[in-house]
């Protein structure tokens, strides 16, 4: 539907705002299953209306998590994958970032725990 790609920060909170919501990721869920699927055959499978799911599916695809082709007289959505896998990219550096962290955090505290084990003993 739209062909905005917000810049890289942007577009994790985008993700990560759209993921926010259980239907939306039910909507994931469903089109990763389905391949590609109508608005109308979503709202079949959900115990939201057709217009709920339309509203649901802008917002995932103002993320970048779906994208919606005319065929014919249907809309039909099918998920794109690159903007979660940046999403998932950035997850993990944040993740190696902390572990990083807390190892210093161990070897510090362990250090002291050794000089303090040295001391007494002296």
């Amino acid at each position: 539907m739209t062909d905005e790609h917000p810049a890289p920060a942007d577009a994790v909170d985008s993700v990560l705002v759209a993921l926010a919501d259980p239907t939306r990721r039910q909507l994931l869920e469903l089109l990763a299953a389905q391949g590609e699927a109508t608005a109308t055959t979503l709202a079949e499978r959900l115990p939201v209306s057709r217009q709920a799911v339309v509203k649901h599916l802008a917002v995932l695809d103002a993320a970048g998590l779906v994208s919606g082709g005319r065929v014919g007289r249907e809309v039909r959505y099918a998920v794109r994958p690159a903007a979660l896998d940046a999403t998932a990219r950035w997850m993990a550096a944040l993740a190696a970032a902390w572990d990083r962290r807390l190892a210093d955090i161990k070897r510090v505290a362990e250090a002291r725990e050794r000089e303090a084990g040295r001391s007494q003993g002296a």
